[in-house]
């Protein structure tokens, strides 16, 4: 009798498992007919950065043909994001106090939003910057001819380090949220959340100070922001005691 509910559990993460997988193939199924106009879109960035009638190079005889379909899972992906956290949600939901319902759903919500708002940010705002830097940062003589392999694997690092980092008023909810810290305890320390946000600018970002800036900037506002709302979501210290009892 103990272990059907658990058999249940198991057959209904299942389900919802094929369902998130299939929605992702559909997806990408579609997008696989343009990957080269997605990557041409992707690369738009670095060809405006180099000099006139440069291009990007393919080093490995397959490249040219997998990198795009690459990129194509990668959006795909990224667009199936709301329909896989549904299929979370409705798994969790079932499990969730009332409380807890109304305040896990709109983070889920806000954290995607959040995530593509960063992603965004990084395409429009901090790619151009960085590579026209980077580009022009080269010595007299050495012509920069970027790989299209290597230039994804870069440019998606930078969409996840800037999509992570969006997410800092999620985790500032959280973290007051759940008891760890208090909004009180964390405006104290804002000089080294500051201090932490540019040293995490320095590891994520290419080495030039325009992107670590960019990146660090937003983290503090992001951070302000979190305060914010969270100082609307801690708990008391009398109903943090119950919930404890």
């Amino acid at each position: 009798m103990s272990e059907s509910p658990l058999i249940d559990h198991l057959l209904e993460l299942r389900g919802r498992v094929l369902r998130s997988v299939v929605v992702v193939l559909a997806i990408f199924a579609v997008l696989a007919v343009f990957a080269d106009e997605l990557y041409s879109y992707l690369a738009a960035p670095m060809l405006a950065s180099l000099p006139q009638g440069s291009s990007l190079i393919a080093t490995d005889v397959a490249t040219p043909f997998f990198t795009p379909f690459k990129l194509a899972l990668v959006v795909a992906v990224a667009l199936a994001v709301p329909v896989l956290l549904w299929q979370l949600w409705a798994f969790i939901a079932p499990g969730l106090y009332r409380r807890e319902k109304r305040l896990v759903m709109p983070l889920m919500v806000s954290s995607t939003l959040l995530f593509y708002a960063g992603v965004a940010f990084a395409y429009w705002v901090v790619l151009p910057l960085a590579l026209n830097f980077l580009a022009n940062a080269a010595p007299e003589g050495v012509t920069v001819a970027t790989d299209i392999a290597r230039y994804l694997d870069f440019v998606l690092a930078i969409f996840m380090a800037f999509g992570i980092a969006f997410e800092t008023p999620v985790a500032i909810i959280l973290l007051c949220w759940t008891g760890v810290t208090t909004v009180k305890s964390l405006r104290e320390k804002r000089a080294y959340v500051i201090v932490i946000a540019f040293i995490v600018g320095m590891i994520l970002t290419p080495p030039d100070v325009i992107s670590q800036t960019l990146l660090a900037i937003p983290m503090w506002l992001l951070f302000e922001l979190g305060l914010l709302i969270a100082s609307l979501y801690q708990k008391s210290p009398r109903s943090a005691d119950a919930a404890r009892d």
